[in-house]
Parts: C-alpha cells; sequence; structure tokens
C-alpha cells in the first residue's frame, strides 16, 4: 500500500535561522561557556537542546544574565528597552536578530516619526511581535484575524500604516490587508511586503505537496509560528496534516490507507531531522522520495558583529 513520499523544497533553515544558530555557534567558539541567549535563539526543541549541550544558556529576560556576559539576542528582533537594559548590565552584546525583521522595525520607528497609527498584523505574544510593537508602542494597534480588521478603531484614519510580522499566513495576511484597506483607504504599506521570502516559499511549496498527499508532516515545534502555519496551508486545501517536532511524535494512525506522504519542515527545523523522518518513514514502506522543488534559495545574511571572523570546527 504505502507508494512514495512527496519532500518539499525549500523548506528547513531559512537565511535568518541559518545565521543565528552560527552566532551562538561562534559566540561559544570565541568566548567559551557559558554564553547566555535571550529568549530561544530560534523556535525548535531540537536546537535550542543541541546548543545547551555546547554551552549555551537560555534566559526569558536580558535582566537575567549577569552583569558583564555575553548575551545573543534571539533571531525574533527585541524592543529598544531590552538594549537599554543591556547597556546598563555591561553585557556584550551580540544581535542575532534577523535582517528581515530589522527592516520591519526601521519600518515602525519611521511611519512613528511620522505621526502615523501602524496597524500591525501578527500574532499577540509572539517575540516578534512583542520586538516590532517595542519600536513604538503608543502608536502600534495589533490586528491578528479578518474579523479585528472588520472592526478596529482608529483614533486618526487618515494616517495609517500596516506592518506584520514576517511568519505569517501569506493568504490571510492578504485578506486582512485588503480588509483593511477598504476601511482605510489612504493606508500606507511597507516598501515591500514585511512576510518574508523564506515564509512564502516554504507555503508555496507546501500548496503542491498537499495537492499530490493523502497526508502531510511538517516537522517543526509547537511555538515556530511560521511551522504552525506550514500545516494550516495544508489544511486548507483539504489534506490532513500534522505539525511534529520529530518522527517520535508521529502516530501510526495518521498513515493508514496514506498512498503519499508530504513532507516539510518549517524555517527553525535543522535538516538532520527531516533525514531522521525519512528513515522512519522508509521503514515503513515509504522508501521512494520525490523532490518537489519550486524555486532554489541562495541568499545568505552577514554574520552579526562580535563574531565576524571566528572559525567553527565543523568536527
Amino acid at each position: 500500500m504505502p507508494s512514495k513520499v512527496l519532500l518539499a523544497a525549500p523548506r528547513g533553515y531559512c537565511a535568518g535561522v541559518d545565521r543565528a544558530v552560527d552566532a551562538v555557534e561562534r559566540a561559544l567558539a570565541k568566548h567559551g561557556a557559558p554564553v547566555y541567549v535571550r529568549k530561544q535563539i530560534v523556535h525548535n526543541l531540537h536546537v535550542v537542546r543541541e546548543l545547551e549541550r555546547k554551552g549555551a544558556i537560555f534566559v526569558e529576560g536580558e535582566t537575567e544574565v549577569p552583569e558583564g556576559a555575553v548575551v545573543v539576542l534571539s533571531a525574533h528582533g527585541v524592543a529598544p528597552e531590552v538594549y537599554r537594559n543591556a547597556v546598563e548590565r555591561g553585557l556584550d552584546v551580540i544581535d542575532a536578530t534577523c535582517p528581515l525583521v530589522t527592516k520591519v522595525h526601521l519600518e515602525a520607528r519611521r511611519f512613528a516619526q511620522e505621526g502615523r497609527t501602524i496597524v500591525l498584523v501578527g500574532h499577540a505574544g509572539h517575540e516578534e511581535v512583542v520586538g516590532t510593537t517595542g519600536q513604538a508602542p503608543e502608536r502600534t494597534v495589533l490586528v491578528q484575524t479578518p474579523q479585528e480588521a472588520r472592526v478596529v478603531e482608529l483614533a486618526d484614519p487618515e494616517h495609517v500604516s500596516y506592518l506584520t510580522q514576517t511568519t505569517l499566513s501569506v493568504d490571510e495576511t492578504n485578506e486582512i490587508v485588503r480588509i483593511l484597506r477598504e476601511r482605510f483607504p489612504s493606508m500606507q504599506g511597507p516598501p515591500r511586503e514585511d512576510i518574508c521570502y523564506a515564509t512564502q516559499n516554504r507555503q508555496d511549496a507546501v500548496k503542491e505537496i498537499a495537492r499530490r498527499s493523502d497526508v502531510v508532516l511538517v516537522i517543526g515545534s509547537d511555538n515556530s509560528s511560521n511551522s504552525n502555519r506550514l500545516a494550516e496551508v495544508a489544511r486548507e486545501l483539504g489534506t490532513s496534516a500534522h505539525l511534529v517536532d520529530d518522527e517520535t511524535e508521529v502516530e501510526s494512525a495518521w498513515l493508514d490507507g496514506a498512498e503519499t506522504v508530504g513532507l516539510t519542515s518549517g524555517a527553525s527545523a535543522p535538516e538532520w531531522l527531516v533525514d531522521r523522518m525519512l528513515a522512519w518513514l522508509a521503514d515503513r514502506g515509504y522508501a521512494d522520495v520525490e523532490l518537489v522543488t519550486l524555486t532554489e534559495e541562495s541568499l545568505r545574511f552577514s554574520l552579526p558583529a562580535g563574531v565576524r571572523g571566528i572559525s567553527l570546527s565543523r568536527a
């Protein structure tokens, strides 16, 4: 009965995640353990555990870091007050904020300086949203759903701009922006859309495999926004989809009657988890793997200041 696996490409690490994980490893190579990391460097359980094994200590806030120690800021970005606190504590800060998130922060500051209300499309409590809101908290209004977009009231509807979290569902975000534009015709957007290239590419790829699969497995952690969106996108096409940290979380019942299994991974999931999943599926008869490639990604970001020029042993 089992037939094949459709393996999505692109999948897995994006340039921002690769840069952030690299920054922690190079900080450890340069300074030795411990190196402190504010929040999860990226939202993946296995990545965090591996970095802990190498000597990283993850903390909730910069105020928990001993004075004068090295701290790496996560890929999701932070509010300006975090930098102020870090300076006050004399911390050696390595900022691993994804450059595409930094772009959104700069846009928020510019819109605020222009006296505009910023409608931020995103998920409440997500670290990226907290960091972006922190750029101009008094001018930022969060909208999470199309329903909220239809009812949100703004004090000055003629001077409105919108920004978005970088890891949202492309289709739902477009719907929210469409509603906002109808209600606030003079609303300005960013020069280029904020949803990042990797989020868009991975959602396009999962659509392609979901159309041809009986079930889709998405490798990623529960707190990973972009990974959750991949599973949602597949379900919206009518395909059963499950988000799992690794192959140990797959329930055999999900594969009952499934000839074709679609497989992808979120932007914070390392490729070795995909390899493990493929081996697990092969043991259950899904040995034929077809790579479904929508586009090639070649973007790389330069390392953060403080870890450039530090070489890593890849033993």
